[in-house]
């Protein structure tokens, strides 16, 4: 039987606005397994962020449902949300989102430091020289590069031995050299960890690497 990792079925998110309703996203059904990966493509404003945050748990659908690891996320609170994603989900974000104030070694620790895990230092370092970056350790993120910072929320993404690994636009700010190396990173790492992987991109040529893709247009998938 197939592990399926990720079931989103007749997903529909609407907001209230001044004067009426927008719907956002309009009966979005799928379903990723383990290992898999998926890009989501379509144009500005069709709803592929939102599907991301929705199967994410970031958020909450106005109706239909999303099975993440077997669990319904519209039947879970906000911190058991928050605990489902700490345990299964990685993320790698567009902007990189590392704390200032932290080192690139003390970025990646803090995952499994937020699980009160102890002597994490040594998996952190072992991640962060897998991305190339095991002279860059004491580094705080203003003394990084882009290219370098996603480098590093790709090592935190990882920390966790995540499940599932959502990615929203992550080679969005960077050149084409970095981009390239993010992205043989992450297929190179989803297929290691055998992590399932689901992106948010622009990029044709990255979702184009994927096993699937899902065309959004106007809040719905499109053949």
């Amino acid at each position: 039987m197939p592990n399926v990792v990720l079931r989103a079925e007749n997903l529909t998110k609407t907001y209230r606005t001044a004067e009426n309703f927008l719907t956002v996203l309009d009966d979005v059904s799928f379903s990723v397994e383990q290992g898999d990966s998926l890009a989501i493509i379509g144009p500005s404003g069709s709803g592929k962020t939102t599907l991301l945050g929705l199967c994410a748990g970031l958020d909450v659908a106005t109706s239909g449902t999303i099975s993440l690891m077997d669990f319904k996320l519209s039947a879970m609170s906000e911190d058991d949300r928050a605990y489902l994603r700490n345990q299964y989900v990685g993320f790698v974000f567009q902007n990189f989102q590392l704390l200032s104030t932290l080192t690139a070694l003390e970025n990646v620790m803090v995952p499994l430091e937020l699980r009160g895990e102890r002597n994490v230092a040594p998996k952190a370092k072992a991640l962060l020289d897998r991305v190339g970056l095991s002279k860059r350790l004491n580094h705080y993120p203003s003394q990084l590069s882009g290219g370098e910072q996603q480098r590093v929320a790709i090592a935190r993404a990882f920390m966790t031995d995540p499940k599932i690994l959502f990615a929203d636009e992550p080679t969005g700010n960077l050149d084409e050299e970095n981009a390239q190396h993010v992205t043989s990173l992450l297929f190179g790492m989803n297929k290691e960890q055998n992590t399932t992987l689901v992106l948010v991109t622009h990029n044709l040529e990255l979702a184009a690497m994927t096993q699937r893709v899902i065309k959004m247009r106007g809040g719905r998938m499109v053949v």
